[in-house]
């Protein structure tokens, strides 16, 4: 029989909100022994690791709601954590761009927003002064936000654990082992693995895509169901990514809980432009044809999922169209840089966003993080999540010292 192995706490996932907890929790409690458990071979290997890789500025969100808060904190604590220990980062700033006049009365009320949440250096500028920072961009007015910015977010949460696992040696990071399941009693929690027993006094589940399944797994009443987007990006050629010198952000629409089709420099140099967003058929998959029977099964055959459709029809039509046509992606691109070409774009990468669906079909869900028994789940965090990432860390470390879960 295989002896199972003993921490103080026990962290399930291991993208960045799982690192930044490991990291908070280890320095308030340095001689706790805290081990990280990953599925996968690597690190950030879903959303942490398919993002646009943008520090935000936490222009959008509803002020005083967690998003609002968490994500203002969190970007002073990222690009400060990244200036020390070397991540690679620019504060570049970016445009948010109107288009068209009837886009004005959402880039005021955003503006608004903005200033609420103490958005630092934020500006309302002309068309004029919107082509001064972006050339070729098409616009009546903007927002200028000078404190977003671009990071690698795979080496900031390598970072995390590695300095984690500098205060306690006897921390560690396991990387692929998956948790399976959980038993809780009066003393503690095992977490179960097809690599054996992990036992501790606490747990803590930052499952991103898997957050609704493992909480089910450990006792919690979820109503809500996880569904995946997937957002698909194209890559300016390098004779075209001089029309695009940082961040280029359209105006939202606020039908929809995504930014819309944006333009990224990297941190590598490369400029990114997307993403769409389609239901994908596979949580965890990329391509445009992947497909899980058991995730395709969950989400249409909750109700939330067809609430959803409905409601945004032709939405998802058109990103579908969009999914599949270049032509169709291009000129929504053109919208903001009318210069751009077919032969301007290669295809790029894709990520998947984990959208926690309630059962009306509502997806405009804040940051939730809850406890019970000896467990601490993240069941949503989706955008501006990696921004936001460590003081979600400090608001974890919260609610494990409320239970007691560490000395």
């Amino acid at each position: 029989m295989t002896t199972a192995k003993t921490f103080d706490l026990i962290i399930v996932g291991g993208g960045i909100v799982g690192a930044a907890a490991f990291l908070k929790l280890q320095r308030r409690h340095p001689q706790a022994r805290i081990a990280l458990l990953e599925k996968e071979d690597i690190l950030s290997d879903h959303q942490t690791g398919h993002n646009s890789g943008v520090i935000h500025s936490g222009l959008y969100y509803p002020p005083g709601s967690l998003k609002a808060t968490n994500c203002v904190k969190g970007r002073h604590e990222l690009v400060a954590f990244a200036k020390e220990y070397g991540v690679e980062h620019d504060v570049c700033g970016k445009v948010v761009a109107a288009a068209t006049e009837d886009e004005l009365p959402m880039l005021e009320k955003i503006h608004g927003l903005g200033i609420q949440n103490n958005i630092e250096g934020l500006e309302r500028i002309e068309g004029q002064a919107v082509r001064d920072i972006e050339p070729h961009v098409k616009a009546v007015a903007g927002l200028w936000v000078p404190c977003t910015g671009i990071i690698d977010f795979r080496a900031a949460t390598a970072k995390m654990a590695e300095v984690a696992m500098g205060i306690q040696p006897e921390s560690r990071v396991f990387t692929a082992v998956e948790a399976t399941d959980f038993t809780q009693n009066a003393d503690g929690v095992t977490v179960h693995t097809r690599q054996g027993d992990f036992d501790a006094r606490g747990l803590v589940v930052c499952a991103g895509l898997q957050a609704d399944r493992l909480a089910r797994k450990d006792g919690v009443a979820l109503p809500e169901r996880v569904v995946g987007f997937r957002g698909d990006y194209y890559e300016l050629e390098d004779h075209a990514k001089h029309k695009v010198r940082n961040l280029i952000y359209p105006v939202p629409n606020p039908q929809f809980p995504f930014l819309g089709v944006h333009f990224t420099r990297m941190t590598n140099g490369d400029i990114e432009c997307g993403p769409n967003a389609v239901f994908t058929f596979k949580r965890e998959g990329y391509g445009k044809t992947d497909f899980n029977l058991k995730d395709t099964a969950e989400a249409l055959g909750y109700g939330g999922t067809w609430r959803l459709f409905f409601k945004n029809m032709s939405f998802g039509i058109n990103e579908y169209r969009r999914a599949f046509s270049k032509k169709l992606f291009l000129k929504t691109l053109q919208r903001l840089v009318p210069s751009l070409e077919m032969d301007d774009l290669r295809p790029g990468r894709s990520g998947v966003r984990a959208l926690l669906l309630r059962p009306d079909g509502d997806t405009k869900d804040d940051f939730r993080i809850i406890s019970q028994g000896r467990s601490v789940h993240v069941l949503n965090a989706p955008s501006p999540a990696a921004t936001a990432a460590l003081a979600i860390g400090d608001h974890i470390a919260d609610e494990v010292e409320a239970q007691g879960l560490l000395a």
